[in-house]
């Protein structure tokens, strides 16, 4: 979408079209820095926020209590109606045309991508491929002891392309992941289930969409019990995890049930989140027992389960492992290092999460842009956005299993608010040619209320007279001993910018989101600060560029497996280099000085 919308020609093929916009997993999108991955895609002028907010049928804000960093939104989606906003949207883009086949290879030459094979025989040439496999390169589904070859649950595996990838010079892996069993919801006990409700008003993710529309519903809460830690353990020796059929390496943060079970002993229960598959859906996603144990057992683990005593199961948990190419053969921008022209994105990175495959997508078609139209490529920093976190943790670092996403992995994640996502990249987005005239307008008004509010805030002073004192009484406020502006007044730890409005009534009138924004501004300025300037530190390392022909076997200083790493992930910069695990600040001196001394010998500068 993204590519087409900048007015290149683009060919989505895909091995069911019907199934495009489908969410194979858990029908939900948002969460914990997943969260700030949508709201940054809807910044830049991506779709996924708005066909979210067009499906969400319950929205919440995780983390409401914590501090600004780590709130983030997440809602549970109508399966069918953000499948059909995708397909509309895609289906009528200009510039963009769908073709359902399965692509058998690569076609290239020379170290340049040339298109693609297909299997009914077609060829279609591009001098830019980006491959967004999901699970089914070489997926194989387990359920028990029974396994068979497929993508998802009711779509063929792609059994020939990863042979077409080794022989372009590309290490494969493998990786595994796992779904919940779906349940029919008229056999399911609600009224034995606690219930669990959304935010009202519900927060959408767009910032400049309509917001939420649909009819708002809650989820359920059930837990697992002794006897259903029993009946998982009875039926591990018929797990494919526990009995050495899975090789692949499953995801840590988001464990099966028998993998539960199994590592903490210790545990009486886990949550089981009982999640509609959208309104009036016949299906529920019983989120926390993923599984592939056998059906049998699975059958009586659901019984076992507070409310799930007569549910019946609509398809079985299952697992699916599948090959990956591992990130770190990759350059910043997601083009392979081995072929040029062929770029990776989404879970064929090793990561997990549409959010985290939706981010690669926008990242990797921004600079595949940047290519065809020749402008520098899309590489905004670690400070700047999650997506770059993203990015660079994968090629830096690479990854043996499931990638996700989290704040932690933001060392600048009070500057990355889901708040701010706009003013760090809507400018981007609008430079880059993704940002179109009706969503700059929203965002320059937003900018705008926001610089006056921030105004009225530092300018209107309160001096502690009788009727200001008045206030403060009713505010449960110690009167100041001096004339303090409203912005000062704010950064009292009880005392946001709306009850502000008791001075000021204007402030009421400002929207909900800048009120937010404004009040996180002054309460964190100090901290706000101090990140920024070890952004700037930071930026030093960062703008020292690494030639792209050092090498560094043999480089004084380096400890062999150092220069194994180097060698393998070849950095940009020094800042890369660094945060490559195990390259220690006197390793990076050693670079340095190699650099100096390549420049005074004359050697050409990189660029």
């Amino acid at each position: 979408m993204a590519l087409a919308r900048m007015g290149h020609s683009v060919l989505v093929i895909t091995g069911n079209a019907d199934r495009i916009g489908h969410l194979s997993c858990n029908p939900a999108i948002g969460g914990l820095a997943k969260g700030h991955l949508v709201r940054e895609i809807d910044a830049l002028g991506g779709c996924m926020g708005r066909w979210a907010d067009e499906a969400g049928i319950q929205f919440r804000i995780l983390n409401a209590s914590k501090g600004p960093a780590v709130r983030a939104r997440r809602a549970q989606i109508d399966r069918d109606s953000y499948l059909a906003a995708v397909k509309r949207d895609i289906f009528a883009q200009p510039g963009l045309t769908v073709w359902q086949d399965m692509v058998t290879g690569i076609l290239a030459e020379d170290g340049r991508v040339r298109g693609v094979r297909t299997r009914l025989g077609k060829e279609f040439l591009a001098d830019n491929v980006l491959l967004t496999t999901g699970t089914f390169l070489c997926g194989l589904i387990h359920v028990g002891l029974t396994h068979y070859s497929g993508g998802r649950f009711g779509d063929d595996a792609a059994m020939d392309l990863s042979d077409s990838l080794r022989s372009l010079g590309l290490e494969l892996g493998r990786l595994k992941t796992g779904t919940t069993p779906r349940l029919l919801a008229s056999t399911i006990d609600f009224d034995a289930l606690e219930p669990q409700y959304g935010d009202e008003p519900p927060q959408g993710f767009s910032f400049t969409g309509p917001g939420p529309v649909l009819p708002q519903v809650p989820c359920w809460i059930s837990w697992t019990n002794e006897r259903t830690h029993d009946i998982i353990r009875s039926g591990l020796d018929r797990s494919p995890m526990f009995n050495g059929i899975i090789t692949g390496t499953g995801a840590r943060y988001c464990p099966s049930v028998e993998d539960k079970v199994a590592r903490f002993p210790d545990r009486d229960r886990h949550h089981v989140f009982i999640e509609p598959e959208g309104l009036g859906a016949l299906g529920y996603y019983a989120n926390g027992i993923s599984t592939s144990l056998p059906l049998d057992i699975q059958e009586k683990m659901i019984a076992s389960i507070r409310g799930l005593e007569h549910a019946k199961i609509v398809r079985p948990g299952y697992a699916i492992e599948y090959d990956y190419v591992n990130p770190i053969q990759l350059r910043p921008t997601f083009e392979t290092k081995k072929v040029h022209g062929l770029w990776l994105a989404g879970q064929i990175n090793g990561t997990s999460g549409y959010e985290e495959a939706a981010a690669q997508g926008m990242w990797a078609a921004l600079n595949i842009a940047a290519v065809i139209e020749g402008r520098p490529p899309f590489l905004p920093g670690r400070n700047e956005c999650y997506m770059a976190v993203l990015a660079d943790e994968l090629v830096t670092k690479g990854t043996n299993e499931p990638f996700r996403m989290f704040t932690s992995r933001a060392e600048y994640r009070l500057l990355l608010r889901e708040d701010n996502a706009d003013a760090r990249l809507t400018p981007l987005g609008r430079e880059r040619g993704l940002v179109d005239d009706a969503q700059w307008r929203m965002f320059m008004e937003r900018r705008q209320a926001l610089d006056t509010l921030m105004e009225s805030l530092s300018s209107f002073r309160v001096t502690p007279d009788a009727a200001a004192r008045k206030i403060f009484a009713e505010l449960g406020q110690p009167v100041p001993s001096q004339a303090s502006t409203l912005a000062e007044l704010c950064r009292r730890p009880d005392l946001d910018v709306r009850r502000l409005s008791a001075f000021l009534p204007s402030i009421a009138e400002a929207p909900e989101d800048i009120l937010t924004e404004a009040d996180i501004i002054l309460k964190y300025s100090g901290y706000l600060e101090l990140q920024e300037e070890l952004v700037r530190k930071s930026a030093q390392r960062d703008s020292v560029a690494i030639p792209a022909d050092m090498t560094y076997d043999g480089m004084a200083g380096l400890s062999r497996e150092i220069q194994e790493k180097l060698n393998r992930v070849r950095p940009a910069n020094l800042g890369q280099a660094g945060r490559i695990s195990g390259v220690t600040p006197a390793a990076l001196a050693c670079i340095e000085i190699e650099i100096r001394k390549r420049a005074a010998s004359g050697s050409p500068e990189p660029k």
